[in-house]
Order: C-alpha cells, then sequence, then structure tokens
C-alpha cells in the first residue's frame, strides 16, 4: 500500500465511502463525545445552572470555540461542564449507550473509550457502581446499534487523573472489571508538572497482573514524556505520542533521520494514538497538512487515526479521515492500513483481533474497493 503525499487522487475515497468504511478507535474519551442535547438535558435533570448555552446548537459551537484555544490546560476546562451531568447511573447509562450508538453510524467496528471513574461519585456513586453504569450502557448501545444494522465493539479503558493520587486504586479497579469489559488501564491530564513516573505504583501493579496499559505522553509535553511513558513506566502504547516528530530530522532532500527515541518506538512498533483534530487545538501542529502524522505514515511508524474527543473538536472518525485525505491524498489503501495498525493494537486477545482484521476490516475495505471497478 502506498500512501500519497500530496495532492488528491483520482480514487481518493467519497465522504459516503468514509463513513461506510470499518473503522478502528483507540482513543476516544467519553466525557468528551457526549451529544449537545444530552448534555442540555442531564443538566436540567440535575439541576446543573452552569452550562454557557441551554440550545443544543449554539452548545456545541461554544464547546468547539473554548477548545480551540492552542493550550491543552485551556482544552481541559471544558471538561467541567460534561463531567458535572455525570454523576447517576442513569446519566452514565444513557451517555455510554449514545456513544456506542454515534460511533456505530460512524462505520467504527471496535472502539476502546476511556474515562476516568473517579470523576463522577459526586452523586454518591462508588467506583465499582460507576464502572458497572458505564459497561451496561456500552453493551445497550451495542445492541442498539445491532438493530439499525450497525456492528460495534466496545471495551473501556480506565483513566486515572495524573494530577491525584488514586491510580494505584483505579489500576486495581481496572484489574477487577478485567474481561469483564474493561480492557485496559490510562492516565490522562495536564502532562506539565505532573510526569507519568509520579504513577509506578499503578504501572507496576499493572505489569505484575499482566494487564495493559496506554499513558497520555507526548501531546503538550515532549520527548522526555514519552521516555518516561517507555522507559520507566512501560507503556504498551502512547496516548497521542505526537511529540516524537521532535526526535525526527528531515533533510533537505526529503530523507529523514531518526534520533535513539523515534527509532526505538518504529522499531518496537509501539502504538501512537494521534488525534488530528485535537492536535491543532491543543497546538501540537499548525494544520493537518502539517500533522507529524503525514511523515510518520510515511516512515513506517505504527500510527493510528483517533477522535480524542469528538464533542470539543466538533468531529468523527470519518471527519478525521475526510481532513487526512483532503491533506495528504489517502486512498481506501491508506485507510486500511491505519485500521489494521490500530486493530492489531487493540487491547484484547490475539486470536480476537485477528479475526476482526480477516473477517470484518479487511472485507469492508475489499468491498468499497471494489466499487471503483463499477465507476
Amino acid at each position: 500500500m502506498t500512501s500519497q503525499t500530496s495532492g488528491t487522487p483520482a480514487n481518493s475515497p467519497a465522504p459516503d465511502q468514509i463513513r461506510r468504511a470499518p473503522k478502528v478507535l483507540l482513543h476516544d474519551h467519553l466525557d468528551g463525545g457526549l451529544r449537545p442535547g444530552t448534555i442540555v438535558e442531564l443538566a436540567d435533570a440535575c439541576g446543573y445552572p452552569r452550562l454557557p448555552e441551554t440550545d443544543p446548537g449554539k452548545l456545541g459551537a461554544w464547546f468547539g470555540r473554548a477548545a480551540d484555544s492552542g493550550s491543552l490546560e485551556r482544552y481541559l476546562e471544558t471538561f467541567s461542564h460534561t463531567v458535572a451531568v455525570l454523576q447517576t447511573r442513569d446519566a452514565l447509562f444513557r451517555v455510554a449507550a449514545e456513544c456506542a450508538e454515534d460511533l456505530a453510524a460512524d462505520g467504527v467496528v471496535y472502539a476502546e473509550v476511556r474515562y476516568a471513574p473517579e470523576q463522577h461519585l459526586a452523586g454518591g456513586l462508588s467506583l465499582e457502581e460507576v464502572v458497572e453504569a458505564v459497561d451496561a450502557g456500552f453493551r445497550e448501545g451495542e445492541r442498539r446499534a445491532r438493530e439499525n444494522g450497525h456492528r460495534i465493539r466496545v471495551g473501556a479503558l480506565l483513566t486515572a487523573m495524573r494530577h491525584a493520587a488514586r491510580s494505584l486504586e483505579i489500576a486495581e479497579l481496572a484489574d477487577r472489571h478485567r474481561d469483564l469489559g474493561v480492557v485496559g488501564f490510562d492516565i490522562a491530564g495536564a502532562e506539565a508538572g505532573h510526569p507519568p513516573t509520579r504513577h509506578l505504583d499503578a504501572f507496576e501493579y499493572l505489569k505484575r497482573a499482566n494487564n495493559h496499559f496506554t499513558i497520555h505522553a507526548g501531546e503538550a509535553f515532549g520527548l522526555p514524556s514519552i521516555w518516561q511513558a517507555l522507559q520507566w513506566c512501560g507503556a504498551d502504547r502512547l496516548g497521542h505520542g505526537v511529540r516524537i516528530i521532535d526526535d525526527i530530522e528531515v533533510r533537505a532532500d526529503g530523507s529523514a533521520r531518526l534520533g535513539r527515541l523515534a527509532s526505538y518506538v518504529r522499531d518496537k512498533r509501539i502504538p501512537l494514538e494521534l488525534c488530528p483534530s485535537s492536535n491543532l487545538q491543543t497546538g501540537a501542529a499548525s494544520s493537518y497538512a502539517d500533522h507529524p502524522i503525514g511523515l510518520l505514515r510515511k516512515l513506517n511508524f505504527r500510527a493510528t487515526v483517533n477522535t480524542d474527543n469528538r464533542l470539543m473538536s466538533h468531529t468523527s472518525m470519518s471527519r478525521e479521515f475526510e481532513h487526512l485525505v483532503d491533506a495528504f491524498g489517502y486512498t481506501l489503501d491508506d485507510m486500511q492500513w491505519f485500521s489494521v495498525n490500530a486493530m492489531k493494537s487493540a487491547f484484547i486477545p490475539f486470536d480476537e483481533r485477528l479475526a476482526m482484521i480477516n473477517d470484518v476490516i479487511k472485507p469492508g475495505y475489499a468491498g468499497l474497493k471494489s466499487e471503483w471497478l463499477f465507476q
């Protein structure tokens, strides 16, 4: 499969084909993907008075503007509203079900959706009750998707907040719910001043339990964050990891020289959970055409495409790929490459990943590519 790097070739997929293509999502935040109308209704139900807008359309636009600041810290502030309305079992169940429905309607066949249980305790729920409510919602969303002719499998990643001190507790929670809908662990939040090494006890616990984890690293902070996540903590994947580009020198002739950390990431096939639209909002890239994903694809890193926060970025998996098709001339072959990369990197058993690749992803793209024969 050969990636195009400029222009839009004649066989670039149309938006409808992009939507129908089987896609795999590894980095999506539950509290960053609510429907604006749902936020308004939940705020009314729980008496939350501080929404900046009560009209769903205006509220959705407000989230986009607030997130378009170029600052990760400002971007993270928008979550105060979504988290505030997610403090009951019914709210968590509803939002998880709608998440699965929305992703399935967008052609996502496998998703790992993350959330921080510790942020949903203000209404009196226990950590266990939070996890059970979200899991029940995902299963309901999968059921509704099947009724509408879509297929999706959703696994949860339990996130600990890197500025807090509950990471070991959340890691233990993730391990208790392993094979019961939870597929792994994550830490998230502002990177600067909160290195992953503060949570070594959680990562050591997970490694002893042979459990999977990813770490937000290399998003707003640079190579030291990536190095610590890999070499000190032992992360299986990098949440974002976009700043690995700082260890790659592009020469005048277009060739690239990889530094030792970049070489290690590529050679070890460490997955990068890249989120193009979100990265533009937080200042990690200035445009889609300048996003490091183009070079990382060319250099055959284990790059994947993700949404991060669909509400804040006004995005979906289809929109992310539409932007990349426009910026780099990507074809269905490229979309399949990214999707297979992501499925290979998922936190479910190998035989299940292989079945998804061979029985769902490859046949799905083959069917779409065969449509070109009749145009």
